[in-house]
């Protein structure tokens, strides 16, 4: 028997688009080839329980070995084989599949069948300048046939070599390819692609170490694990088997994970798996993309975005499902009906776990929340349907390690941190060393405050705020502690607006000169015992500007500088007494420019009020000049007496020592200024 002829293609070009494009990674030829080896010996051994194959089945394993000088490849099973006929059917005509074929025969026996024999086996020409098939039929009297092409529709086949059934494909590695002609190669494309299949994968021989180099041993090489975890029952399992399955997964990982949740669904779609919650030590270690998707036991790809929710892409492990369906892009996938119930489910699965083990194991849930809570928020706040089942078991953490549920911490603080409008207010920190001195004050007053200092915090309040009746989240240091649970009416300052405006000059010479810091000072009656200067930072400008660090779309916030409040206590004595030190310094010098202010202003004021008397277009071009003029000059008189208070600020030690000492509680004073207010404190002593 020999013959040439043509596949049944309908392009003369479907080669070249094979090598180029049917995947991305030219490596994973080896996954087509050793599936089909797979499928084909799984075949047999359905035929042989049905009755349809009397023969002995020997041993069902794949062979996989190189040539290097030969150039080849050859991947070998003993599977049920082709006749030419079939050859012919499967493999030039490239619309048809054996594998669909055969499923549909078989569909209720569950058989497991991976991929397609058809195009999988045409990815081998992504590498190969000539495949060659030498195949032999399971069925009684099937004789040898052997296929050979060169990567063009033409083809030859002829009576084959082999003499046991099975088929032998061998790859004649093109100049291009030759990186998969070495052992190491081969070896990790068997263990990332292979290494869970059903049927033996068998490559070479064990080595082992002698006379200074690696030998073959007489031992069977076997790559795969052929009942891996997650395609066991959890009956069958004990947390040893479930945590040796996780560092067979990740060897280099050595940490134990959190805990786990086995899939296993057969209705109305087919999915299994292990999915574990890793242990987080620190935030930066969270890493997507560490959940294996596998088809029947086949490795498809790390990347699972589209098949799980983005928030559970930061859990490890296993999915297996033979009904998602695989090289499709990421938007077919996410509008696919079958994928979003299987996504639901998954979800929902995590969603019970969680609450299964707050509910039965608190005081072990507790002290796992530090790692399951960026899991928590992130589905929190990305899945309305998860926020509705979480925020059961969504903790709050105080001061003192104590956990809350949101409800729990309501009733703690409700009678104590409502305020004057009914709004239930939550303090928080997000440094507690920084910040300490406003905690202490805010402590003093008897009011909780929580640690808030994890990535999706800033995220996770502002959804809360949304969601919990009349509650905010307000940061401990964002203003004065009267004003951050208004209780009463604000106590007015007692000084004058005069009075206001000079300290204001006078503290303005000492603040930092800082292009990305903005400082704004203002006046507040916080009694005679608060600080005589404490600096604040409003909530929702740092809150947008939090945000915006972790949101590229918030570049605007992101950009803006960071706005500061100089609070000065107008009730402190200390105020008062640099009033009376800059009343007998400054003020006589200042006598003669305040009178000057005095008359420049009246002038001013008279010229506006006739001008506002008439309608815009009475008002002669000469007019405004005289009155742009008086304003000009009545500025210039005010710059003269603000520099004279700002030298006397520039020069006075208290007004430097007490911004410093503001700028100190609040993690500002760095470096050279730092620096400076330790030498001018001694010299103080």
């Amino acid at each position: 028997m020999s013959k040439q002829g043509k596949i049944g293609v309908t392009s003369e070009n479907i080669f070249p688009v094979i090598k180029k494009f049917l995947y991305s990674e030219h490596d994973i030829f080896l996954r087509e080839l050793v599936s089909n080896a797979v499928d084909a010996s799984q075949k047999l051994r359905t035929l042989a329980s049905a009755g349809e194959y009397k023969g002995e089945l020997g041993e069902l394993d794949v062979r996989i070995s190189f040539d290097p000088e030969a150039k080849t490849i050859t991947v070998s099973d003993r599977g049920i084989g082709m006749t030419a006929e079939e050859v012919e059917k499967y493999i030039n005509q490239i619309a048809f599949s054996g594998a669909e074929e055969f499923l549909d025969k078989y569909k209720d026996d569950k058989v497991a069948i991976i991929g397609h024999f058809g195009l999988g086996f045409y990815s081998s020409f992504m590498v190969s300048s000539r495949v060659e098939i030498q195949t032999k039929s399971y069925k009684e009297g099937a004789e040898a046939v052997h296929w050979s092409c060169e990567g063009s529709p033409e083809y030859i086949l002829e009576a084959g070599s082999r003499t046991e059934r099975g088929t032998d494909i061998i790859l004649h590695i093109d100049s291009e390819s030759e990186e998969f002609l070495s052992r190491d190669r081969l070896s990790a494309l068997l263990n990332k692609y292979c290494k869970f299949l059903p049927i033996p994968i068998i490559f070479g021989k064990k080595q082992e170490w002698k006379d200074g180099a690696y030998v073959d041993t007489e031992e069977d090489n076997q790559i795969n694990d052929t009942h891996p975890a997650w395609t066991k029952k959890p009956s069958e399992l004990k947390d040893e088997d479930y945590i040796q399955f996780y560092h067979q997964l990740y060897p280099q990982t050595f940490e134990e994970p959190l805990f786990w949740i086995h899939l296993n669904v057969d209705y109305p779609f087919n999915l299994t798996g292990i999915l574990y919650f890793p242990k987080v030590k620190n935030q930066m270690e969270l890493q997507r993309n560490k959940i294996q998707l596998y088809a029947n036991q086949v490795f498809v790809t790390e990347e699972v975005e589209g098949i799980v929710p983005e928030y559970l892409t930061l859990l490890h492990g296993v999915l297996d499902s033979p009904d998602i369906p695989l090289n499709v892009s990421r938007s077919y996938l996410q509008s696919d009906a079958q994928v979003k119930k299987i996504s639901n489910h998954i979800a929902k699965k995590v969603a019970d776990r969680l609450d299964e083990l707050f509910r039965n194991e608190r005081p072990l849930f507790e002290e796992k929340w530090e790692s399951l809570k960026v899991f928590v928020q992130y589905g929190m706040l990305s899945d309305e349907k998860f926020y509705e089942r979480a925020v059961k078991f969504d903790l709050l953490t105080d001061l003192d390690g104590k956990y809350f549920t949101l409800e729990e911490y309501r009733t703690l603080t409700e009678s104590e941190q409502t305020d004057k409008d009914g709004q239930l207010v939550w303090l928080y920190t997000n440094d507690k060393e920084g910040q300490y001195s406003a905690i202490e004050r805010a402590r003093e007053k008897g009011y909780s405050v929580l640690v808030l200092d994890g990535p999706l915090d800033v995220h996770a309040i502002s959804q809360l705020e949304q969601k919990l009746e009349k509650t905010r989240f307000v940061r401990v240091d964002s203003d004065s502690i009267a004003k951050l649970i208004v209780k009463d009416e604000a106590k007015e300052s007692h000084l004058s607006a005069e009075e206001q405006k000079t300290l204001s000059e006078i503290f303005k010479a000492r603040l930092p000169k800082d292009e990305k810091r903005n400082y704004s000072v203002v006046f507040e009656a916080l009694g005679a015992e608060a600080d005589a200067v404490l600096i604040t930072q409003g909530e929702f400008m740092r809150r947008m500007q939090e945000m915006a660090r972790l949101q590229p779309g918030m570049n605007f916030y992101g950009d803006l500088p960071e706005g500061y409040n100089v609070v000065l206590n107008s009730d402190h004595p200390l105020l008062s007494r640099l009033l009376s030190s800059e009343k007998s310094e400054i003020e006589p010098k200042l006598q003669s420019l305040r009178t000057e202010l005095a008359e420049q202003t009246k002038l001013v004021e008279d010229a506006r009020s006739t001008q506002s008397a008439k309608k815009p277009e009475e008002v002669t071009a000469t007019e405004r000049e005289e009155l742009s003029a008086l304003a000009a000059k009545q500025a210039e008189i005010e710059g003269k007496i603000n520099a004279e208070l700002r030298a006397f600020g520039d020069r006075e030690p208290l007004v430097g020592q007490l911004v410093d000492l503001a700028l100190l509680g609040s993690g500002l004073l760095t470096g050279e200024a730092l620096a400076a207010f330790i030498r001018r404190s001694q010299q103080l002593l």
